[in-house]
């Protein structure tokens, strides 16, 4: 399923994860997965969240740089060899991944793994058609396709 994630830019300082997590809980919006990775200065934070456009509003209104891109989220099955049948999908079909990040689902037996490649619609296509018992990671989390 295509998903909307916002990519937001922190800067590697004391207190500056706690202030995006408050305007987010302030302006109600639902952190459904979260990713972080950092250099010496600056960090990126990439987020599925309940509202991508409404987070990137309210934080762009708080001075934080962010933006909203559109990324793969696959429900997998949470056992051995889950991931690899996913990735074998995509790695056959010659889909570059840029990056990833997973996350447990709230339904039993299922893991949401969260892709950002070059050809998100294509890489959609290619998991629809070959994956089967495809759970749509809405059903498991509050995320709105786009």
């Amino acid at each position: 399923m295509i998903v909307e994630q916002i990519s937001i830019f922190v800067e590697n300082k004391m207190g500056r994860l706690l202030a995006i997590s408050e305007i987010l809980a302030k302006n109600n919006i639902d952190i459904s997965a979260l990713s972080l990775a950092d250099t010496e200065d600056y960090g990126v934070l990439r987020m599925l969240v309940s509202d991508p456009h409404k987070a990137k509003e309210v934080l762009n209104q708080n001075g934080i740089i962010c933006k909203v891109t559109e990324v793969l989220a696959v429900a997998i099955d949470d056992r051995p060899g889950g991931f690899y049948n996913s990735l074998k999908i995509l790695t056959d079909n010659h889909v570059d991944i840029k990056y990833m990040y997973a996350c447990i689902s709230h339904e039993k037996g299922k893991a949401i793994m969260v892709l950002r490649v070059d050809d998100v619609n294509g890489a959609n296509k290619l998991i629809h058609d070959n994956v089967k018992d495809i759970v749509d990671p809405s059903e498991i989390y509050r995320l709105s396709a786009k």
